[in-house]
């Protein structure tokens, strides 16, 4: 069986295709991590952001809510210049506005997010990459109602490729090993 063919295009894009990609994930850290990161990969490639998760989860703190809520003007100086990361104010000013609106909020990530496909995950049946979506009329919505929580940088587009990563949707393809994993 043939894997979804952006799983072989380097060791960390195989690696997070066969152990994270698509599996479900309720955890709250983890689910906000991957949010973040999804916000990060705006107009890059998501080999880049794999390549520098280490240095995000140290610098933003593993990505723990609780403590990002506190991170101020000197914190986000200091993330802007770190040349390990991605240096995109807007990208990182709304991760810290999110986590703020979390943990002011006291929100749930995996309540609110998987209440959209009904705590199970969507199963699609693609053939090939072409047939992916990049975004859904869902994802859409979700993305919407995020906004209208408070939720910054969720378009579309991040929010279907925050469902796909956190397992919310099975877009792996018909013939990928891990489609049924």
């Amino acid at each position: 069986m043939l894997k979804c063919p952006w799983a072989y295009l380097s060791p960390e894009m195989e690696a997070y295709h066969d152990k994270e990609w698509g599996k479900p994930l309720y955890d709250e850290r983890a689910l906000f991590e991957l949010l973040c990161l999804e916000q990060l990969q705006a107009g890059l490639s998501w080999q880049t952001v794999l390549k520098k998760r280490p240095a995000f989860r140290k610098a933003l703190a593993n990505f723990e809510v609780a403590k990002l809520a506190n991170f101020d003007e000197s914190d986000l100086a200091q993330l802007l210049a770190n040349p390990a990361l991605i240096r995109n104010r807007r990208k990182l000013e709304a991760i810290l506005a999110n986590a703020r609106l979390i943990y002011d909020q006291q929100l749930s990530l995996a309540k609110l997010c998987w209440a959209y496909v009904d705590e199970k995950p969507l199963i699609n049946h693609w053939h090939s990459s072409e047939q992916v979506p990049a975004q859904t009329d869902l994802a859409s919505q979700m993305a919407k109602d995020l906004k209208q929580v408070g939720f910054k940088f969720v378009g579309p587009t991040t929010i279907y490729s925050f469902m796909q990563a956190s397992g919310m949707v099975n877009d792996h393809l018909e013939s990928c090993p891990c489609k049924e994993a």
